[in-house]
């Protein structure tokens, strides 16, 4: 990269992350949780008691900067709420000086945290883009991949065992199973999976408020390199058209009016991160919980048909997403809280989801836990995750097939949790096999 291309990069880093850290630096030296939940390594590795604190000071917390809530009535209300959006409606004129900076920063990659992303875009565009490819993760659509779905898991297991007594869950198996899922889904080389899961990190990176530089940087050059990617594969798949997602979305872009070519890079980018990006941290911080709570672990065991009850426990107690955000259009009232036009809420999500108002003993871990659908890991309304039912599906088929094949699996050193803060997984976790199934 050029230095002016650098300098730039820079800009972007200053207006979307640089001003945003100062601003949370100060509220943090000041006490504010919020802020620390934030930036402090420590209360990012365990934020359950401090949403509970958050819950108690109010229903919307102010740290100043945003609006915050981990009551789930509330984070329900507003995600349903046609009176918020993802994106802020119209504000006027920027400054001359925010226009200045805003035209020098140039435009970055087509990242997931910035239109046309679906993440970052409201109906009716939004509407628009699901339409495209709601079909493909049906729950028709879902329950044929099952039995697939089964075999590479199976797959993935007898290459563990093939290894020996040791294995690194996360790298050889949490990752691998639904990577290799939606790569065939989408039409992806499957042999670029472990690429696409190092691009998905950088990308995971976006996601998060307040990075440092060389985070954001990270996160562009990873984003750039997914986005050089599929721009080369969709010429491919106009030479050579199949039957899946990506040639479906090629052909409605080639229609000349459903799609531009904005939209359709990222969107294809966004099926293919987060086709994997959630799986990933639901089977890791399932396998956490299972292991660290052997009685349940038998109860599946003894009575299996409680394993779709126990991935939705694991999304409420561990969930993968920790948080999302909404901007009022409008001055509104939610669920009784008035909340002013253009105004930013942070929704809690992991704090929502032990809100004891909802859950009964909300901290424990409990597989048969009557209302554990109830949780919001996959959001609610317009933005409810499009990937939920394959996520589930996953879920249950690589864990109960994992606990199957190593009945003993044990965790057998300290497992790292990845360094990101709106999605909650582990980096690394090794594991120690079941003796009598290693190697065969």
């Amino acid at each position: 990269m050029n230095a002016v291309a650098e300098v730039r990069r820079a800009i972007r880093w200053g207006l979307r992350h640089g001003f945003i850290r100062k601003a949370l630096g100060k509220r943090r030296r000041e006490g504010d949780i919020t802020a620390r939940l934030m930036l402090d390594a420590a209360f990012v590795a365990d934020p359950f008691p401090h949403y509970a604190t958050i819950r108690a000071q109010g229903r919307f917390v102010d740290n100043g900067i945003v609006l915050n809530t981990a009551h789930h009535d509330l984070a329900t209300a507003v995600l349903r709420s046609p009176d918020f959006g993802v994106i802020g409606g119209p504000s006027g004129p920027a400054p001359a000086p925010l226009r200045y900076a805003v035209a020098a920063a140039g435009r970055g990659p087509l990242g997931p945290v910035e239109p046309p992303s679906m993440l970052s875009t409201d109906p009716p565009d939004h509407t628009r883009y699901r339409k495209l490819v709601t079909r493909a993760f049906s729950a028709k659509a879902v329950a044929a991949l099952r039995s697939r779905t089964e075999e590479i898991a199976a797959e993935l297991l007898a290459e563990m065992a093939a290894k020996g007594a040791a294995a690194d869950l996360i790298e050889d198996y949490a990752s691998l199973l639904p990577a290799t899922v939606i790569a065939e889904m989408l039409g992806a080389p499957v042999e670029m999976r472990r690429q696409f899961l190092r691009w998905g990190e950088g990308a995971a990176l976006s996601l998060d408020a307040g990075l440092t530089y060389s985070q954001f940087r990270r996160s562009e050059r990873d984003i750039e390199a997914l986005q050089e990617w599929m721009q080369g594969h969709f010429a491919h798949l106009r030479r050579h058209p199949g039957d899946n997602i990506l040639s479906a979305l090629v052909h409605a872009h080639d229609d000349g009016e459903r799609l531009t070519e904005d939209e359709l890079t990222s969107i294809a980018m966004l099926l293919l991160a987060a086709g994997f990006e959630t799986t990933v941290n639901l089977i890791g911080n399932g396998v956490g919980l299972l292991t660290a709570h052997p009685d349940q672990l038998a109860l599946l065991r003894a009575e299996p048909q409680h394993w779709p009850r126990a991935v939705d426990e694991v999304l409420r107690v561990d969930s993968p997403v920790q948080r999302t955000g909404r901007v009022a259009h409008r001055e509104t009232v939610v669920a009784g809280d008035r909340v002013r036009a253009g105004q930013f809420v942070v929704l809690m999500l992991g704090g929502a989801n032990r809100d004891p108002a909802v859950f009964a003993d909300p901290d424990r871990f409990d597989v048969t836990r009557p209302n554990a659908g109830e949780h919001l890991a996959f959001s609610s309304g317009p933005h409810f995750c499009l990937g939920a039912a394959l996520a589930r599906m996953e879920g249950e088929v690589g864990l109960r097939a994992l606990f199957d094949r190593f009945p003993d699996l044990t965790i057998s050193g300290p497992p790292r949790r990845r360094p990101t803060r709106v999605l909650r997984g582990y980096a690394t976790m090794p594991v120690r096999l079941s003796p009598a199934t290693v190697g065969a």
